[in-house]
């Protein structure tokens, strides 16, 4: 069977956007690039070494995620998060994290969606002493995992979407602040709720979560 090499292209350019995509990311959310940053379309794409088409796809991505916006004149830059803009945030994450938590503990074998969260916590233990980016992921990967393990494709895809937004809001305040809200017993709290059964507690428990970690960040 023959392959037709226009595929083999499609898929080398795909590969060159998901790695453009991946270092700008990480550049905005670790703050390589500070907020307020222009981002000028022919320095990136050559300090990439990419084509501007393919930078300006990845850009596409990264304003559909939140991180950066458009200005005058359609220019891009690194989106500013303000206090009101983060509260928002975690209002939102709290409403479906609470959902996923109260569905979680719904379940009647709800021991193994609870093991895996208990694992998730002691990740986040286990990087306490690693860089900042490498402790926001572990952070992240628990409250991915716990809408991940509601099997509610719906509700995972719109935490998802909100994913960049949340990475940014972690790095608002200064690493001191955004450590501080990556207390393991603060996490172990919401999987003791859930273990109970009790969806409200549950519930709660994320939402007293969320309004702790919004009010650290931006005091």
């Amino acid at each position: 069977m023959s392959v037709e090499p226009t595929s083999l292209l499609r898929l080398e350019k795909t590969s060159l956007r998901e790695q453009a995509l991946t270092a700008l990311r990480r550049a905005i959310t670790t703050g390589q690039l500070t907020p307020g940053t222009h981002l000028v379309e022919t320095e990136l794409s050559e300090a990439l070494q990419i084509s501007r088409g393919t930078l300006r796809e990845a850009m596409r991505q990264l304003q559909q995620e939140g991180l950066i916006s458009s200005g005058a004149r359609g220019r891009l830059s690194v989106r500013h998060l303000d206090a009101k803009e983060i509260r928002d945030i975690f209002g939102v994450r709290a409403a479906l994290e609470a959902l996923a938590a109260r569905e979680l503990a719904a379940l009647p074998d709800r021991d193994t969606a609870v093991a895996a969260l208990r694992h998730a916590v002691s990740e986040m233990d286990k990087w306490a002493a690693a860089n900042l980016e490498d402790r926001i992921e572990a952070d992240l990967r628990f409250h991915r995992t716990m809408c991940q393990l509601t099997g509610n494709e719906t509700l995972l895809h719109q935490w998802s979407s909100l994913e960049g937004s949340i990475r940014m809001s972690i790095m608002f305040a200064g690493v001191d602040r955004a450590i501080k809200n990556m207390n393991a017993k603060r996490h172990n709290d919401i999987v003791d709720a859930i273990e109970s059964g009790d969806g409200q507690r549950a519930a709660d428990a994320v939402h007293e979560h969320m309004t702790g970690a919004a009010s650290v960040l931006v005091a």
